[in-house]
């Protein structure tokens, strides 16, 4: 393999994040419920995205749990979401206790086909889940009539997709209410950590108690504790109005995240031209065909997804093409996760004893979803997390001397 002088990459926290962190150590003050980064993060972020509100969470799942919880899912109901998606999806649904139905997908964008979703409605739907993947915003336009013509909210799982358009509406705010991820390989990142945005207040304020240990008092804007000292510990004073969790974000992650949201545009744009390096290396392969992104969406390319039909013409498995790619200097790229209803804890059914009343008849089998399972095997997954372009064009470069090796 020829070894190049390649360009390290630099620092994803390059902001003003020591700067904050120092600050909250100064204060300290460090819990959500005291501080004040936590509400100063939301508010930016929420600004940022063109919602009424933002409410932050110590991650991408727990976001996805506390909104299924706040449009109204109860124990037997159906969450809809689609095929070609990580675990948490299915682990947020079982967590509150309803039943994952899962949706093909549209077999050129990857993202979930509103036909079928139609197709897997029931009286027993009370939710429609829809992911971003990738940084492709779904078909809304088709999702929201759908939402519509039968009273069932949306949720936009956009963990993947940050700032992307969708016929020149930000994503986050079509659905009913939006999910995002700040785990350390999403557009922008704390570590862990999650933000939920709505228009709609009361989804808000439970969004914000359920996170919150089910306290009465919190409200869609603020997830401080606000008591008068006498109030506070008075030994009759009730708290408590939901079942909730801990799903705060600690100032810490707040301030980190803060930093990160003032670089936003930026850290997205780099994904974007990373990708378009790539996309250019492929147009003119045959065997190597990129997620489709329609002319009136604006994908924001958490990654580059690539369907690999080569076998034939290189005479390589995908992942022998893996290995070759490696070898001549790549990263690799990432295979699809699983199709969440082929995972052990869905095909073994080792989820019914959560609650046998409701999952005893409860079954997946493959060939539920056959083209999500197609897709899923053939998907070269390419990074595009790249901190300095110069190593994400030597990486492109790499792959193009690939192809034309197989020509």
């Amino acid at each position: 393999m020829e070894t190049k002088s390649v360009v390290k990459n630099s620092n994803k926290y390059l902001g003003n994040e020591l700067n904050y962190i120092q600050k909250v150590l100064n204060t300290e003050k460090w819990s959500a419920t005291e501080g004040s980064w936590t509400s100063k993060f939301e508010k930016e972020f929420s600004n940022k995205f063109k919602a009424k509100h933002a409410v932050a969470f110590n991650s991408g799942t727990s976001t996805l749990h506390s909104a299924l919880v706040a449009v109204g899912v109860k124990p037997g109901d159906e969450v809809i979401s689609p095929a070609l998606t990580v675990i948490m999806n299915t682990s947020s649904t079982i967590h509150a206790n309803a039943i994952p139905v899962y949706v093909d997908i549209l077999p050129d964008k990857f993202t979930i086909d509103p036909e079928d979703v139609e197709r897997k409605i029931t009286p027993k739907t009370k939710a429609i889940v829809v992911v971003s993947v990738y940084g492709l915003p779904c078909e809304m336009d088709e999702i929201m009539y759908i939402s519509k013509k039968y009273g069932i909210p949306v949720i936009e799982d956009n963990a993947e997709c940050f700032l992307s358009k969708y016929k020149g509406k930000l994503l986050g705010t079509i659905g009913d209410i939006s999910s995002y991820s700040l785990e350390n390989s999403k557009h922008m990142s704390c570590g862990e950590g999650g933000v939920i945005v709505t228009n709609n207040t009361e989804y808000a304020k439970l969004c914000r108690q359920v996170g919150g240990h089910g306290y009465h008092n919190l409200q869609a804007d603020d997830g401080r504790v606000k008591l008068q000292l006498d109030q506070l510990q008075n030994p009759n004073y009730k708290r408590h109005s939901e079942i909730g969790w801990n799903y705060r974000l600690s100032e810490f992650l707040s301030a980190i995240a803060l930093a990160q949201l003032e670089r936003l545009d930026e850290l997205v744009q780099l994904r974007k031209k990373s990708a378009k390096l790539f996309l250019d290396v492929i147009k003119d392969c045959d065997y190597l065909t990129p997620q489709e992104t329609p002319e009136y969406s604006d994908n924001s390319y958490f990654a580059l997804a690539i369907k690999y039909d080569g076998e034939k013409e290189t005479g390589l498995s995908w992942t022998e093409f893996r290995t070759e790619y490696i070898k001549e200097g790549g990263d690799g790229f990432y295979g699809a996760w699983s199709v969440p209803y082929l995972e052990p804890v869905m095909s073994e059914r080792n989820f019914v004893k959560r609650l046998p009343d409701i999952y005893d008849n409860v079954f997946y089998e493959q060939g539920l979803c056959p083209v999500a399972e197609d897709v899923q095997g053939k998907l070269m997954v390419f990074k595009t997390n790249y901190r300095n372009l110069e190593l994400a064009k030597y990486k492109a470069k790499v792959l193009k001397k690939l192809i034309n090796k197989y020509k």
